[in-house]
């Protein structure tokens, strides 16, 4: 019951709700492939970016093997402050060809690579 009562009282010195920690690295949101030939695709992908200053916005994002190796990335010159989400292509990517399935991850000019990823199955494979 102590116990109960401390959790209540600090619920409320803190004005009554918890705060959620804000957003630290860029999402991928969605992403979508196409087959360009043997072994090279078409990316376009969509990212939603916690830009707060011109000093940190998202600034690549790459497309990956589930085991981390890195096929392709893309690098942003510019913030998107106006523009969230915001979606960028990514064409002719190399992948071998016993891959199905990448991974894409965006990177923050501040933290790095991190947020939430996006899996997505290669056509034809």
């Amino acid at each position: 019951m102590k116990q109960l009562f401390i959790g209540i009282v600090l619920l409320l010195a803190g004005g009554g709700a918890l705060a959620a920690e804000p957003q630290k690295f860029p999402d991928v949101v969605s992403a979508t492939v196409q087959p360009r030939g043997s072994d090279t695709f078409d990316f376009d992908v969509t990212v939603s970016s916690p830009y707060d200053t011109p000093a940190r916005y998202a600034d690549a994002f790459r497309v990956m093997g589930k085991d981390g190796a890195v096929f392709d990335e893309r690098k942003l010159l510019h913030d998107h402050a106006g523009e969230q989400p915001f979606t960028r292509d990514l064409y002719g990517v190399k992948i071998p060809p016993g891959i199905r399935v990448v991974v894409i991850q965006a990177r923050d000019q501040r933290y790095g690579y991190g947020g939430k990823t996006v899996e997505v199955a290669l056509p034809g494979r």
